[in-house]
């Protein structure tokens, strides 16, 4: 069923013409980067044959060539099909992704003055968040579940694999470090 006129469409984001633009700029930078590092490494050729840096050169340089076509091809482009590349609402759900994640990655290495916790108990409380907030399950359920993973992660790595994975405060009081 498709929608009708009457009914109001979600709002949108950014649209696609402007995410085809920075993509095209973010590979103009990276084509850039390549062929800058190229010249370091010798981009011309040598007696010998090509330099360390002579194909990348090339490569940095095509890059930057169809970034600067699509960029303009998305600066002039008047007929696109999808005109919203991502709706508030969708972009509302990245992010109760995306920033939940920074947070557990900066529990797991600390910021600045503040120490990391670890592993182990920053990935406790994340899939207890996660559990809760998005599942809607039950707090037993929850602690069951978060500290179950952990310890069944904890066996596995550092125990059958040998691996160690970085430990906080709490796995140096218990004397697992």
């Amino acid at each position: 069923m498709s929608q009708s006129e009457n009914e109001p469409l979600e709002k949108s984001a950014v649209s696609t013409k402007v995410m085809d633009f920075v993509v095209a700029v973010m590979f103009f930078v990276l084509g850039a980067v390549v062929m800058w590092d190229s010249t370091r490494l010798g981009a011309k050729w040598g007696s010998d044959g090509p330099e360390a840096g002579y194909f990348p050169f090339y490569i940095g340089t095509i890059l930057c060539a169809a970034a600067i076509v699509n960029a303009v091809r998305a600066f002039l482009g008047k007929d696109i099909k999808a005109p919203s590349f991502v709706s508030v609402s969708a972009l509302k759900m990245v992010f109760s992704v995306l920033l939940p994640t920074i947070f557990y990655v900066l529990l797991i290495d600390g910021v600045g003055p503040i120490p990391g916790l670890g592993m182990y108990v920053p990935s406790v409380i994340f899939i207890a968040a996660f559990m809760v907030w998005l599942g809607k399950y039950k707090w037993l359920m929850t602690l069951t579940v978060s500290i179950s993973v952990v310890v069944v992660f904890f066996l596995m790595f550092e125990i059958w694999f040998k691996v160690p994975l970085p430990k906080g405060p709490l796995e140096a009081a218990l004397g697992l470090n």
